[in-house]
């Protein structure tokens, strides 16, 4: 009998979902662009300088992170300065009555060791879609201890009109290729 409750209470020890570890986004040493082709021979590139954001993850339940990121679209910067007060104005990014782009991720499919898809919601210009992050990871975050950085790259496509940016569509594409390369920080 000692036997068999000295084995039920392993089992139920090694069942326990680990510790979650919570993350902070180092905004300088991170990145986030959207490009978007232009004309159909070339391309268009905003680099959002200003964010912050944090992630809570438990390496024993990759599935259930709790993601939330959030960008400075009035401090987005274009290629030209044309670009940027277009960019700025109300027929994209809106920012005097819009100034966040946002993302929030509750779920993560790993694919391998280091990489993953996160799904969760953008929300730009007061509309919220869904969208599904390609991550790539510098160690594989099932073991993450909590004390070190969290490096990663990540990749998303938009559909610009489903955010209400319609403009231009003859010469900029409804397209979005988004970059990220992030810094998370312990803490």
């Amino acid at each position: 009998m000692r036997r068999l409750l000295a084995l039920a209470a392993l089992l139920s020890l090694a069942a326990a979902p680990g510790p979650s570890y919570h993350y902070w986004l180092d905004g300088t040493h991170s990145s986030v662009s959207a490009r978007v082709s232009y004309m159909g021979f070339a391309s268009k590139t905003a680099r959002f300088p200003q964010m912050r954001g944090s992630i809570r993850l438990n390496p024993a339940r990759l599935d259930a992170i709790d993601l939330d990121v959030e960008l400075d679209a009035g401090a987005l910067i274009g290629g030209s300065t044309g670009d940027t007060k277009y960019l700025r104005g109300t027929d994209f990014f809106a920012v005097e009555q819009y100034p966040v782009v946002r993302f929030s991720g509750h779920k993560m499919v790993m694919s391998g060791p280091t990489t993953a898809v996160v799904e969760g919601m953008i929300t730009t210009r007061g509309i919220t879609r869904p969208a599904a992050l390609a991550v790539a990871f510098d160690a594989p975050p099932a073991r993450a201890t909590g004390r070190d950085p969290i490096v990663l790259s990540a990749r998303t496509s938009i559909n610009r009109r489903d955010f209400g940016m319609t403009a231009y569509s003859v010469v900029v594409g409804k397209t979005v290729a988004i970059t990220i390369d992030a810094r998370l920080m312990p803490g």
